[in-house]
């Protein structure tokens, strides 16, 4: 206890020199800059501003009311970590969390590690802490891991090191921006996981990845389940058909046709005995309505 008490103190002592403006710390070169930061020290939150950098947009109200809660009974626990903007003026790093939830039950100050960090190296420390907090949805992470690349100009082997990620499971997560953005919504909401999300970006087509996102709500699969489907799409079985050159004149001259009709290519396949079949593809429901009312138009 004389320990926590003894922190305490120096905190609050570092808190006064603060807001003498004779010593006020603009750099790692000014004098008391070595006091303070690196140590924790307790500021007024009224004095802190949120993070314009800030990846996380989204935050669960319950999570925060049960924080909020903890933070009445224990403290906060951990501090938050600011850069100094001005003199009695901070911005938040990380810790939003608890900046908010301290806010929530009315504590007029917080325990925080200070900075000196300008904007670029303030959206790094932010977009790094934020990728590795536990409770992300795969897209914050994946925006995140971006907006490293965009903004800050990491390569992926950087952000290895930066994260302590592989760079595989780096790529792995970049490749969910491809997705329709109705199907990483439904990831964040937690509609589908990651893995749904990774079985869905072998599909090229946006159209045909809405359409198996839709069988994943409507019949709840299962990644293993999406995997084979998609790989089902991927692969159908293959159906032998004659070469343009083995068809019939007759059939070449009658799929023409046929293909105009319908406004699709069709495929046919012919037995040896001279029957076969003929396959008229459709893309959607309208679409098949649409060849549905051709056919009976045709009678």
């Amino acid at each position: 206890m004389a320990k926590a008490t003894k922190k305490q103190a120096l905190g609050r002592g570092l808190s006064a020199l603060l807001r003498d403006p004779d010593n006020d710390i603009k750099s790692v070169d000014d004098k008391n800059a070595e006091k303070v930061i690196g140590s924790i020290v307790e500021l007024d939150l009224d004095q802190i501003e949120t993070n314009p950098f800030q990846p996380r947009t989204k935050f669960n109200e319950e999570s925060l009311r049960e924080l909020a809660s903890s933070i009445k009974e224990l403290g906060v626990i951990q501090p938050i970590t600011v850069r100094k903007i001005g003199f009695n003026k901070y911005q938040l790093v990380s810790g939003e969390r608890r900046f908010k939830a301290s806010k929530l039950i009315g504590l007029n100050s917080i325990p925080a590690y200070i900075r000196i960090a300008n904007d670029q190296e303030s959206l790094e420390m932010a977009l790094v802490e934020n990728i590795q907090r536990q409770d992300l949805d795969p897209i914050e992470i994946a925006l995140s891991y971006q907006r490293l690349i965009s903004e800050i100009k990491l390569t992926q082997e950087q952000m290895s090191e930066r994260v302590g990620k592989k760079r595989s499971t780096i790529s792995n997560y970049l490749r969910l921006l491809k997705l329709d953005p109705i199907i990483q919504t439904g990831m964040r909401d937690g509609f589908i996981s990651m893995g749904h999300g990774r079985a869905l970006i072998n599909i090229e087509d946006q159209g045909t990845q809405l359409n198996i996102y839709e069988k994943i709500l409507s019949k709840n699969l299962s990644v293993r389940e999406t995997e084979q489907m998609v790989r089902h799409l991927k692969q159908p079985k293959a159906i032998v058909e004659p070469t343009k050159e083995e068809l019939p004149k007759y059939i070449k001259k009658g799929v023409k046709e046929i293909s105009e009709y319908f406004g699709h290519k069709v495929a046919v396949k012919i037995a040896k005995n001279g029957s076969g079949k003929i396959v008229i593809p459709f893309h959607s429901e309208e679409d098949f309505n649409r060849i549905k009312k051709l056919v009976k138009s045709a009678k």
